[in-house]
C-alpha cells in the first residue's frame, strides 16, 4: 500500500541477513512501496507467466503469490510485491489487458490484515492453554494498532512435529513458534535448530526431551508462555527476547 516503504538494507545486513529477523531468501528493495493486488482470472496455461511479465515490465519486485481456486474455469491469484509509487495504476491497466483477466484490484495486504503470526503446536491441551495466553495478550496489542495473528495446530509424533516446525520457515510473516508439549527431542529438535539458523524464534514449554535446551526461551506455565510470545513479537510492548535467551521460567 501506498506508504509502506520498505528498510534499506545496510552492507553488513546483507553479510548477515538473520540480523533483521529476515528468512535466508528475503531481500528488501529501498525507496519502493509496498502493494497487494488480488486477480480474478481464467484458470488457463500461462496465466502466471503473463501476469508477471507485467509486474517484471514495470521494474515490480514480487515477494509473495498466493493462488485460490475458485472453481473452474476460474481462480483467484494474489499478489505482494513492491514497486515504485507511480507505477501501481499503470499495473493494473496493464493486467486488465492480459487475455483472460476478468478483475483485478488493489487490496490490503496480510501484513495489513493479519500481521505477525505466532504459530503454536504441539499436545492440544497445552496448545489450547498456550493459544488463550497468546490471544489474551494479541487483543490488548491490536487495539493499540499491532496486527498479531495467532495459529495453532495440536499434533503428536516426532517426525509429524519435526516437519511442521520445518514447515513454518516456509510460512509467511511467521515471527514465532511456541511448541506445546510433555515431551519433545530428537529429530524435533534438530527441526528447532535449522528454523533457527533462519532467524526464527522458538519458545518451549518446560518438558521432557532435548528440545528445551535448543529453545531460545523455556516457560513452565503455558498461558504464560502465550503471553511472553506475543509480547516478545509486538513493537507495542517493551518485552526483550533477545535479554531472556535461554532463561527457563
Amino acid at each position: 500500500m501506498p506508504g509502506d516503504y520498505a528498510l534499506a538494507l545496510t552492507p553488513d545486513a546483507w553479510t548477515s541477513p538473520w540480523a533483521l529477523g529476515l528468512r535466508p531468501w528475503a531481500f528488501i528493495i529501498a525507496a519502493m512501496a509496498a502493494y497487494a493486488l488480488l486477480a480474478e482470472v481464467s484458470d488457463r496455461p500461462g496465466m502466471i507467466s503473463d501476469l508477471t511479465r507485467v509486474l517484471a515490465d514495470h521494474h515490480a519486485n514480487i515477494t509473495y503469490v498466493d493462488i485460490h481456486d475458485a472453481g473452474e474455469p476460474v481462480a483467484d491469484i494474489y499478489f505482494e510485491f513492491t514497486a515504485e509509487q507511480p507505477s501501481i495504476e499503470s499495473i493494473l491497466g496493464d493486467m486488465r489487458q492480459v487475455n483472460g483477466v476478468r478483475l483485478v484490484e488493489e487490496t490490503p495486504n496480510f501484513a495489513r490484515i493479519y500481521g505477525k503470526r505466532i504459530i503454536v503446536m504441539g499436545g492440544g491441551a497445552q496448545v489450547g492453554f498456550v493459544a488463550m495466553g497468546a490471544i489474551t495478550e494479541a487483543d490488548r496489542h491490536n487495539i493499540r494498532g499491532e496486527r498479531i495473528s495467532i495459529d495453532t495446530i495440536p499434533l503428536v509424533g516426532e517426525q509429524e512435529l519435526a516437519a511442521a516446525v520445518r514447515a513454518t520457515a516456509r510460512l509467511p510473516r511467521v515471527k514465532m513458534l511456541v511448541l506445546a508439549g510433555s515431551i519433545m527431542g530428537g529429530a524435533i529438535t534438530e527441526a528447532v535448530k535449522e528454523v533457527q539458523s533462519y532467524g526464527l524464534r522458538v519458545i518451549s514449554l518446560n518438558q521432557a526431551g532435548s528440545v528445551t535446551d535448543a529453545a531460545d526461551l523455556v516457560v513452565s506455565d503455558p498461558v504464560q508462555a502465550g503471553v511472553m510470545a506475543v509480547m516478545a513479537v509486538a513493537d507495542t510492548a517493551k518485552f526483550d527476547l533477545m535479554k531472556q535467551l535461554k532463561k527457563r521460567y
